[in-house]
């Protein structure tokens, strides 16, 4: 690691629980004036006071829907106001809803996981591009998962909004091959975070049984990897970072017979 993150500025969506608060407080910690995004704000109030009392530059706070149009502009003016521009955009924001199968899906809820997924990281990364490339720097990291590789019963629409974000990712990179500007995407197997309680509607018993035994990961164990691709050498790019508990491997092909 050579990049110092000391007064570079860093917008987070999805940033009032999980992966995204872990990832707020470390690079907060390293220096980096931050810029929190989520829907509710009370707990970006928080976690903004938090690190504040911890010594550190008060981040700004902007709660917003993603997936709101016009939204990531809002969200980019008010950065660019405050900061005078974006260094990093953790694109962080996105959910699963159910497991239910590809006949039972709920409408809803597929919308719900596209909108957010899919659409709000295109439209952040789309409204803070421009900048980056006459800047010629910046990095943008996409929050990916393994099931965006690997499928299971139950993650139809969320396993392909997640292999979504993996190609749109490297395809980000084609387009800015002759730009010093940075994407990576970033895949996470299982973790014990808020995500999980989203995934089965606030049902407890669901998420204890889903994690008894297992030993996922922790969200700040995942913002550790973020900082580390944050922070590599400026002439690096991690295009794709893949990780998983040492709980968690690849199933076997399944066969059906008759």
């Amino acid at each position: 690691m050579d990049l110092q993150l000391t007064g570079k500025s860093c917008l987070i969506t999805g940033a009032s629980r999980g992966i995204g608060l872990g990832t707020s407080k470390i690079m907060a910690a390293e220096g980096c004036r931050m810029a929190l995004v989520a829907r509710r704000k009370h707990l970006l109030e928080e976690l903004a006071d938090e690190i504040a009392a911890a010594g550190h530059h008060r981040p700004i706070v902007i709660a917003e829907d993603v997936t709101r149009q016009g939204a990531p502009e809002q969200i980019r003016k008010r950065v660019y106001d405050s900061f005078g521009g974006l260094d990093i955009l953790v694109n962080n924001a996105g959910l699963a809803l159910g497991l239910a199968s590809s006949a039972e899906g709920d409408l809803e809820d597929w919308e719900q996981m596209i909108d957010t997924n899919i659409k709000g990281l295109l439209y952040c990364s789309r409204t803070v591009l421009p900048k980056m490339i006459e800047k010629n720097s910046g990095h943008i990291i996409n929050i990916g998962s393994v099931a965006g590789s690997y499928p299971y019963p139950g993650g139809n629409v969320y396993g392909g909004t997640k292999a979504f974000v993996r190609q749109c990712s490297l395809n980000m990179r084609a387009d800015l091959l002759g730009t010093n500007v940075r994407v990576s995407c970033i895949e996470p197997g299982m973790t014990d975070t808020e995500f999980l309680s989203v995934r089965f509607k606030g049902d407890t018993q669901k998420v204890n049984n889903f994690l008894e035994g297992a030993n996922p990961m922790t969200a700040a164990e995942v913002a550790e990897v973020i900082y580390f691709v944050a922070t590599a050498p400026s002439r690096l790019n991690i295009n794709l970072l893949e990780l998983m508990p040492v709980s968690q491997a690849f199933g076997p092909f399944a066969i059906h017979r008759e």
